[in-house]
């Protein structure tokens, strides 16, 4: 992915157009069947797994148990409505009723769709790890703010801060976007905002990862899940959730 061919999708975002890919519900690989329920795990003393975050390898940020015997993986863009409907589904029954167990990790990995995505997970992954999954999940519901302030910004704006250099591109992008004012009510500094929006090799490391996930996962389209190292095929928490239970956590 090319930071040109990225600011060329901005015109379409700014009429609302989602960039979500296709989902296949219904199409989903079965997770193999634990015969009997895994049992609860207890966190460490005075921890609780709902709080404990870590950076994986492949840059994605890890919720709860990192030895879970279930492990699941959400490839997710900011932009994607799809993404943004599923957050609001299921974030928080996730987190109390299957993360909190110790039987479940949850792992996103932010993946690039387009030109909105770069700015929003660099703002998203700007301050201390355990803060990119809330950010992200409250991000997902301010979303239908962002296409309205980019409508009105219009297609001019928009275009002129495509064209200008990548450290300051995505800053105005953010911008327009009204994405500073949001992460900055949220604790990120405007200071700390700017370095990060300009910083163009993180803004790279994203790209990197994106194209990574393409080539290794097949990751077309956002939201896509992977569960113990299978793809879900589904984007619903409706369809997910007996997955889990079927995985064990019951």
């Amino acid at each position: 992915m090319h930071f040109r061919a990225a600011v060329a999708t901005l015109a379409a975002l700014a009429l609302g157009v989602s960039a979500c890919g296709k989902s296949t519900d219904g199409a989903a690989d079965a997770p193999a069947a634990s015969s009997t329920p895994i049992a609860k795990i207890a966190p460490p003393a005075g921890k609780a797994w709902a709080d404990t975050v870590s950076v994986t390898p492949e840059g994605g940020y890890l919720m709860g148990n990192p030895n879970a015997p279930i492990k699941l993986i959400e490839f997710g863009a900011l932009s994607c409505s799809h993404c943004a409907e599923f957050a609001e589904k299921s974030f928080a029954k996730m987190r109390d009723d299957y993360v909190a167990s110790g039987r479940v990790s949850f792992e996103l990995r932010l993946f690039m769709l387009n030109a909105l995505d770069i700015p929003a997970a660099m703002l998203a992954t700007c301050g201390a790890p355990e803060s990119v999954i809330p950010l992200s999940e409250q991000f997902w519901a301010w979303q239908p703010n962002m296409f309205t302030n980019l409508q009105t910004a219009g297609d001019a704006k928009l275009q002129a801060a495509g064209n200008l250099p990548p450290n300051q591109r995505f800053a105005a992008i953010a911008g327009l976007a009204g994405m500073d004012k949001f992460f900055a009510e949220r604790g990120i500094a405007t200071d700390q905002a700017a370095a990060c929006l300009a910083d163009v090799k993180k803004a790279t490391t994203l790209s990197n990862q994106t194209q990574a996930a393409n080539e290794k996962y097949q990751v077309s389209g956002t939201p896509t899940f992977y569960l113990n190292g299978k793809n879900l095929n589904t984007a619903t928490w409706e369809t997910l959730e007996p997955m889990l239970q079927t995985a064990g956590a019951r």
